[in-house]
């Protein structure tokens, strides 16, 4: 006979998935909004040696994409244990 588990371990979760999947859109769309300054030039050999101090708004978007791979992380280990 398969084991049921208790409701309140569904229920977690349920709402860690939920907020796992609302962290991993929030973190997709911020990893996707942030400026590239090197290029493909460094890459081939082009100087790319350039220093990019962030301000305003994409200092913002920097910040929220660090925070929001920390929770990320934090969430898909605590979902082990739940």
């Amino acid at each position: 006979m398969p084991s049921r588990l208790p409701s309140s371990r569904i229920w977690g979760m349920t709402i860690i998935h939920s907020i796992l999947v609302v962290v991993s859109i929030l973190l997709s769309f911020t990893i996707l909004l942030q400026h590239r300054a090197a290029g493909l030039s460094a890459t081939f050999g082009g100087i790319g040696t350039s220093y990019v101090q962030r301000r305003g708004g994409e200092k913002l978007v920097y910040q929220m994409s660090i925070w929001l791979s920390i929770i990320f992380f934090a969430l898909s280990v605590l979902q082990w244990y739940v």
